[in-house]
């Protein structure tokens, strides 16, 4: 899907970075103004300006020529480069290492540990280290009063770089971590919101399609009746009667048709229905696995005894089946489902009897994560990339469930429990 391909493209937002620039580049003017002409602290001001300048120049640039709302993966590195090669030069200009804002370059290499590959933040933290340890040596003075002179102990100024680099290389690896992730469930909620699209465009039929039939069932006994009545009158005629019988049984074959469309053949009047409980959710959904698994599926609702009704909820509906359907595919002969409910919570627990959840997943409390895959190898055709859990997991949790992920200990076999407060079923 061409959604997919974009959201795993690395990009930088172009009004956002132009932003930023435009605070950095203020920032830089107003601090080389205050210490010139208000501190009085002579130094090499008029040079900064320049570099500024030209900063300003580029960020002019990147505004009006270029037409991108987003900045690719390689253009991004370059300007951050540059933007690393500005500060090294500003700092050069006013005191190196000893300058006291000189953790400010560690800026762009953390800022694209975020949203750059992470080769252009290795790219970056190399640049910035190196520059790092070319200030720590090689510098003009720190502006200072004509009185005095500002003098560190060497282990001081050796220990101000390697606190900096310790800072980036902690902020870059945790910004490159967070961001990979951030990107895999933004992946993740992309892929949940097609599907969820597609099953709202398939219900919208089933309901054109329930309505249709609800609509097209009079005029089709009305055309049985008719038909029914021209055979009694000319039955005798053997050119007739083929032709009235044909009309039959093509009449009979477009009212089957039309209940199959239908989301509930059974229901005519009551295809709108929109009070649900929890027993109705899960008898639909089973009963739409027995029609196509050899496996056993119990529900037990002897201890249901608080049934709330809600607003039916597609995506309730999908999460459960979600569930119900992982179920039905790891195990091995049977799947129980147990509701429950008092007077302050709702639960469901869907058992099976299969090889349980994998066990480097479950204590690590991954699973519900996307993308994610087991090490154990005994059913890796049936594991997947924990997509469908991700998803089915999220739509319940987005209704106010909670859900809990356990294996059998008397068994073997995996257990899901589905928890509601039942105040908060109140308000779906």
């Amino acid at each position: 899907m061409e959604f997919l391909k974009t959201s795993k493209n690395y990009s930088l937002k172009k009004s956002t970075y132009i932003n930023l620039r435009w605070t950095a580049y203020f920032g830089q003017l107003i601090t080389i103004l205050l210490v010139q002409f208000l501190f009085e602290f002579k130094f090499n001001y008029l040079t900064c300006i320049l570099i500024i300048f030209v900063g300003v120049l580029t960020n002019l640039y990147l505004e009006f020529r270029i037409k991108d709302n987003y900045l690719n993966n390689f253009t991004s590195t370059g300007y951050l480069v540059y933007d690393i090669l500005q500060l090294g030069c500003l700092f050069y200009l006013t005191g190196g290492i000893t300058n006291p804002f000189i953790f400010i370059i560690i800026i762009p290499a953390v800022f694209s540990s975020q949203y750059l590959n992470l080769w252009s933040s290795a790219i970056l933290v190399l640049i910035t280290t190196l520059i790092l340890f070319i200030l720590t040596f090689y510098y003009f003075e720190l502006p200072h009063p004509d009185t005095g002179h500002f003098h560190v102990p060497s282990y001081y100024l050796y220990g101000i770089p390697i606190s900096v680099f310790i800072g980036l290389s902690y902020l870059v690896y945790f910004g490159v971590k967070f961001g990979k992730e951030n990107k895999i469930r933004q992946e993740a909620y992309e892929k949940m919101q097609e599907i969820m699209a597609k099953e709202n465009e398939l219900l919208s039929l089933g309901a054109q399609a329930a309505a249709s039939a609800h609509s097209l069932g009079t005029p089709l006994s009305t055309i049985l009746l008719t038909v029914n009545e021209l055979k009694k009158e000319y039955g005798n005629d053997p050119k007739i009667v083929k032709d009235i019988d044909l009309l039959v049984s093509q009449a009979n074959r477009c009212r089957e048709i039309l209940k199959k469309l239908t989301l509930n053949p059974n229901v005519e009047d009551k295809f709108l229905d929109s009070q649900v409980s929890f027993n109705d959710y899960i008898y639909e959904i089973v009963k739409s696995y027995e029609e196509i698994s050899n496996k056993k599926f119990s529900i037990n609702s002897e201890n249901y005894k608080n049934p709330i009704s809600t607003f039916k909820s597609n995506e309730i509906i999908y999460g459960l089946r979600n569930f119900i359907g992982n179920a039905n595919k790891f195990s091995n002969k049977k799947v129980d489902i147990f509701l429950k409910s008092n007077k302050k919570e709702t639960e469901i627990i869907i058992l099976d009897d299969g090889p349980g959840f994998p066990k480097d997943l479950i204590d690590k409390h991954k699973l519900g994560d996307p993308y994610i895959r087991s090490s154990d190898r005994s059913h890796i055709s049936k594991y997947g990339l924990g997509l469908g859990t991700f998803i089915g997991k999220t739509l319940l949790e987005k209704n106010f469930a909670k859900i809990k992920f356990e294996n059998l200990t008397n068994r073997t076999g995996a257990k899901v429990i589905i928890n509601w407060l039942n105040e908060d079923l109140n308000k779906i």
